[in-house]
């Protein structure tokens, strides 16, 4: 399909859906489901064509039905199906009237398939099949004809009909379950033609006791992406919650199939401890009878927040009550309380059009993943790591020319499927983080608060969101924030001292170097936050001040401390005089260091992304990272760590720089083991195990197996096959195979990825073809670019079986995460002329700006190694002859 103007995919405006009234009848056992809708239509200007959304579904019996007209009853003069537009336009004879309201009737076939869209098919481990939705952003259309587009909020009554041992799941409460029994006669015409559609098929009278029908609540006004429902031999655990707002109790369920339900209580017990929280700071009661969630073995994406019902994949939810493991434990509670977030952020106030999707996934990230979960697990350092998950990763991201502004136009669902990406996500919560910062927590939250009242199961657009800040801070906020999200790009602070002060300069910053005049006019509103010490040595950040134009200067001891962004909470980089940085690293070095471990972990994470950019040289990172040699703080070496890999992965192929980054990495973190040990006991605190393990995981880097301890899954199998050969690759893929629990199983993928013998890459790439879930090719793919050995070989597989894979994954969100896997850690000239030119003649528009950004990325990463190779060797050279 190629782009299209919004005005031609967003359907016509001339008849607006209030109710659906959904009944479906789920067949597990023939792959296929079938259903009768029947819609509410409010008729807003005379016509005589209806048009909505349909995809890949067997449509029948369609009928209009009126009151108070001529005519009660309208018959399609046509029906016409367009593929390419995923649309069904009906025309009629005789116009319409503005003002009447009509019920479009709709029976329809479709097939549980395995796509991992609309209505799908999934199997537990144990081979049995069970079916659910994912609809978001534009796959409702793919399990009812509906009108498929976030802005035509309707309600929705949902009746299930299925086998009587499986359990129906939908969005709200059950109202009422009930034999189906045709014998007794049907309730209705959705009943009749269901009667009339099993007996086609074969299903006798005596056979009718088999089946149930399931009716649920009526649900609140709602997105057709929000819909949701499920059917299958599920089980649950269950827990409640009861409001701070009502006092009212509601109740809480995880459900899975039998080999997974006992993995769900830690997610249980997140999303019990999240809902109270945040009615509490959003000041309005969770709205809906229940709050469900189905954790599957197959799933697109990480998670789904469907109203009343979160969906998501094992190793999103799944955890062994027995296990510690603190990183598993940090996944499931990320994603249970990001999905809980929506309940409000995206549900109740739901975004006019996917242009404004950070809107939902911005806020969610941040609440989430940081504000609320803070509240429950303070000893995580939320605000801390949110820098090394979603600010580092939004800057890295936002560097490329071919970048897209958060508020991204949307013109169809080619381009809807791709921005759901790290820009919507964590550069959206980046810059909503640092509007807090400026204006205050309890201000910014207050202002949610407001905007939340004012859109109550309605629509919104960036500016409401706005207005409601707005109200409560004061601050200008559209002033402050339209530039952060409807320009692309962010900027470098260039800093120049004088004995006076210092002045300072904004540009876009760009991966590929300086900006040329035409990619540098825009000027953002910069919240500097800028620290200083005082006479009594205390710290002090002034948060007022902000750079709203090209340069400023501002009066400064610059014989104390000072550094700006504070706190790393401003989204930019920022380039000191070399003296200064190295002042900065001293100091930070210091037990009484004015600067926080946010400060440092920026630090770090700006030198090394500046020498990248050619804006410094790689070794004043590497001489800050010899520096730090002595520091204490777990997300300080995680990025120290990262950044040391990232140098490795680049330079993959000179064997000197990779083999001294190596020595490095073991030197830096050896004393850590020392220091730390192998074993945990439950009385660690998190910091202590996450550095204990990233401690062990970097002294590994080299060739030190006998540093690994078995407990330690991840790195254990990746080094076991690394180091090994086909014996234990063969160990490793039996556990893939039978996991014991998700994260097992996903550590595994990792390690079978880590061979170094390119014959059994060849037998990893078939047993990913045969064997593995589409769901988790990603891990695998990603594991065999970071790899030296295998990243060449990953690329030609891609290119050889190409075709294979955009089947298997038809329109599938995963597929455009594959094709930057496989390319994005190549790093000279010769890869990104044979990358270019095999695109070329493929039809990209449903992974583009992805593959634009990674093949930026591949260039780059070889202007990085042209520029710095030698500043690389001479700077190890040097300290190992000072040594």
């Amino acid at each position: 399909m190629s782009p299209l103007a919004e005005a031609d995919y967003r359907l016509p405006t001339n008849v607006k859906p209030t109710h659906y009234d959904l009944t479906v009848r789920t067949d597990l056992v023939g792959g296929e489901f079938d259903g009768v809708l029947t819609v509410d239509l409010n008729v807003k200007t005379d016509t005589s064509k209806i048009v909505f959304n349909s995809a890949d579904l067997k449509l029948s019996n369609i009928a209009l039905t009126t009151s108070g007209l001529k005519s009660s009853a309208f018959t399609p003069a046509s029906i016409d199906f367009d593929k390419t537009m995923e649309r069904c336009t009906l025309e009629f004879a005789e116009s319409i009237p503005a003002g009447a309201k009509v019920q479009l009737k709709v029976a329809y076939e479709g097939q549980l398939t395995d796509s991992l869209m609309g209505y799908y098919k999934s199997l537990s481990s144990e081979g049995e099949v069970y079916a659910l939705t994912n609809f978001e952003p534009t796959s409702a259309r793919r399990a009812l004809p509906c009108w498929d587009e976030p802005l035509l909020k309707a309600t929705f009554s949902v009746t299930m009909i299925s086998r009587a041992d499986t359990v129906n799941l939908s969005n709200m409460s059950v109202e009422s379950e009930r034999v189906f029994d045709p014998k007794a006669g049907p309730t209705d015409d959705a009943i009749a033609w269901l009667s009339e559609r099993l007996a086609s098929l074969g299903v006798s009278q005596g056979e009718s006791e088999k089946w149930k029908i399931t009716q649920f609540v009526k649900s609140p006004p709602m997105s057709t992406y929000l819909l949701a429902f499920a059917n299958g031999h599920f089980e649950y655990l269950e827990s409640s919650y009861t409001s701070p707002i009502s006092g009212k109790t509601r109740p809480l369920r995880a459900y899975a199939t039998k080999d997974m339900v006992d993995k769900l209580q830690f997610a249980l017990y997140v999303k019990e401890k999240a809902l109270p929280l945040y009615e509490k700071v959003f000041e309005i009661e969770y709205p809906l009878p229940k709050l469900d969630t189905l954790v599957v073995h197959d799933f697109d994406c990480g998670a789904m927040e469907n109203w009343g019902l979160i969906t998501g994949r094992t190793s999103c939810f799944a955890l062994d009550p027995k296990s510690e493991d603190l990183g598993t434990k940090k996944e499931i509670a990320y994603t249970q309380c990001h999905e809980v977030a929506h309940m409000w952020f995206g549900n109740i106030a739901t975004m006019e059009w996917w242009d404004n999707l950070y809107l939902n996934e911005g806020f969610a990230t941040l609440m989430g993943e940081v504000i609320i979960l803070d509240k429950i697990f303070p000893e995580w350092k939320l605000h801390s790591s949110f820098i090394t998950l979603h600010h580092k990763y939004a800057l890295d991201v936002d560097d490329n020319p071919s970048s897209h502004p958060v508020e991204v136009e949307c013109p169809d669902a080619l381009m809807v499927n791709q921005i759901f990406d790290g820009l919507s996500y964590s550069k959206a919560a980046s810059v909503l983080r640092m509007l807090s910062s400026y204006v205050g927590e309890e201000q910014f939250l207050k202002g949610v608060s407001i905007y939340l009242k004012k859109h109550l199961f309605a629509n919104s657009v960036t500016r409401d969101l706005w207005e409601g800040i707005q109200e409560a801070s004061g601050v200008d906020v559209p002033k402050m924030m339209d530039n952060w999200v409807k320009k692309i790009g962010y900027p470098v602070l260039t800093v120049t001292e004088n004995p006076n002060g210092i002045q300072i300069r904004q540009d876009r910053f760009l991966g590929t170097g300086p900006a040329a005049p035409k990619d540098n006019e825009t000027i953002w509103t910069v919240p500097l936050s800028l620290l200083t010490v005082d006479g009594k040595g205390n710290v002090v950040i002034n948060k007022n001040e902000v750079l709203d134009q090209r340069e400023k200067t501002i009066s400064l001891d610059v014989s104390k401390s000072w550094k700006l962004n504070a706190g790393t909470v401003t989204f930019c980089r920022v380039l000191y005089p070399p003296e200064r940085l190295v002042k900065i690293g001293r100091e930070s070095a210091k037990a009484s260091s004015p600067f926080s471990t946010e400060d440092r972990i920026g630090l770090v994470d700006d030198a090394f992304a500046l020498s990248k950019a050619g804006y410094s040289d790689v070794s004043s990172a590497l001489a800050l990272t010899d520096v730090l040699r002595n520091e204490s703080e777990y997300l300080v070496w995680e990025i120290i760590q990262r950044s040391l890999l990232t140098i490795r992965s680049v330079w993959w192929e000179n064997t000197d720089i990779t083999d001294s980054v190596q020595d490095f990495l073991v030197e830096l973190f050896t004393p850590l083991v020392d220091k730390l040990g192998y074993e945990y006991s439950s009385q660690d605190s998190a910091d202590t195990r996450e550095l204990r393990t990233l401690a062990i995981e970097g002294a590994a880097s080299g060739k030190s197996p006998n540093r690994i301890p078995p407990e330690l899954e991840v790195i254990t199998y990746a080094v076991a096959v690394r180091e090994g050969g086909r014996a234990e690759w063969e160990f490793v893929k039996q556990i893939a195979l039978k996991p014991k629990n998700p994260a097992t199983g996903v550590a595994a993928l990792r390690g079978l990825a880590q061979t170094q013998d390119l014959d059994i890459a060849k037998d990893t790439w078939e047993f990913m073809m045969e064997k593995v879930r589409l769901q988790d090719l990603y891990y695998m793919f990603g594991t065999l670019g970071i790899n030296p050995k295998t990243r060449q070989f990953l690329a030609a597989q891609f290119k050889a079986d190409y075709e294979l894979l955009d089947e298997k994954f038809e329109g599938n969100y995963s597929f455009q995460v594959l094709v930057e896997m496989s390319f994005r850690n190549l790093s000279a000239d010769k890869d990104y002329q044979e990358t270019a030119e095999f695109f070329k003649d493929k039809d990209t528009g449903k992974y583009k700006m992805k593959l634009d950004q990674t093949l930026e990325g591949i260039q780059i990463r070889s202007a990085w190694v042209k520029r710095s190779t030698e500043d690389i060797r001479k700077w190890f050279a040097s300290r190992k002859s000072a040594l």
